[in-house]
């Protein structure tokens, strides 16, 4: 987690620092893939697509370069609401100011998802290609008809095979990305993982839990907010509410006796205690707040 800014100094011969967005076409695996650079899970993931919904930053520092990447919610085009529109705002945003791009993609072949991303992306900022799960292809040859596809849409600065879960060939990704960055030097210190505070991290882990636990409906119909967060020592005390819009979810959420949620809030427990490295104290509340995902000031208390 970022608690302060690198102090300014000048930059270590031949030292490159930037910002670098993950992008690619929903549940393509991008967040599983900045976790892997960045060693830490700082970004959730889950089998379904649009589990993100925040611009986070994940920070690699190495002896050459710190390389900040931005994980950024799928591009929503199915669904119209005041939280997709801001989704869709914060995708542009991201791409628009970074130093280079990394677009994610799977083989086989390319799809309609993975082209419509690929036209968004700014002419002059350089992009990599990451091929996910290349492991996966026993004859590399197999991958040249996809490598073919990718030369046609535009000129990469690299196609770089890799495998984000088995972290396969991230280095060779890793190098390939800092030869686009500016000279200069680090904008976070070297021991930070994240532009995010615990605070934020903590409501993510619940929401992942829910994503990962629960049918097509519920997770995209509810949000966290963290009411209370305070740390005595290694112990941090930690009071969340989950909004749900209709009555029906929240009996789904809670479970027979509550007994659902307890476990969705234990697994979150774990997975805080392991990243923030100290115990927690969890208490999760659900609540119905009917129309929360199109309501404006509800959306900026939650900070989307």
């Amino acid at each position: 987690m970022s608690k302060r800014r690198a102090p300014e100094s000048p930059a270590a011969d031949g030292f490159r620092c930037g910002e670098v967005a993950v992008v690619g076409r929903p549940n393509v695996g991008k967040s599983t893939l900045i976790n892997a650079l960045v060693g830490a899970r700082i970004s959730i993931t889950s089998k379904r697509p649009q589990t993100t919904r925040h611009r986070l930053r994940g920070i690699l520092t190495t002896a050459a370069a710190q390389l900040i990447f931005v994980d950024t919610p799928g591009f929503q085009t199915e669904h119209k609401s005041a939280l997709n529109a801001r989704m869709n705002r914060a995708v542009r945003e991201s791409v628009a100011g970074v130093d280079a791009i990394v677009l994610v993609v799977e083989p086989p072949a390319l799809t309609r998802g993975d082209r419509d991303v690929a036209a968004l992306l700014p002419v002059g900022t350089p992009v990599i290609t990451a091929l996910n799960k290349a492991d996966s292809v026993a004859d590399k040859s197999n991958l040249l008809p996809l490598i073919a596809e990718l030369a046609a849409l535009r000129d990469f600065a690299a196609i770089v095979p890799v495998s984000a879960e088995k972290r396969w060939l991230l280095d060779d990704l890793t190098t390939e990305i800092a030869k686009l960055l500016p000279l200069g030097p680090p904008l976070y210190p070297a021991d930070d993982l994240t532009d995010r505070d615990e605070r934020f991290l903590a409501a993510e882990f619940i929401r992942e839990k829910i994503f990962r636990r629960l049918g097509k409906e519920v997770p995209y119909s509810t949000a966290v907010a963290i009411d209370h967060f305070a740390q005595e020592g290694k112990l941090r005390r930690i009071q969340a509410r989950v909004l749900v819009d209709k009555a029906s979810q929240r009996a789904i959420l809670l479970g027979e006796r509550g007994e659902r949620m307890k476990e969705i809030a234990s697994a979150a427990r774990r997975d805080m205690e392991r990243l923030f490295g100290g115990k927690v104290f969890l208490e999760v509340r659900v609540r119905v707040e009917s129309g929360w995902a199109g309501d404006e000031r509800e959306l900026d208390r939650l900070g989307y």
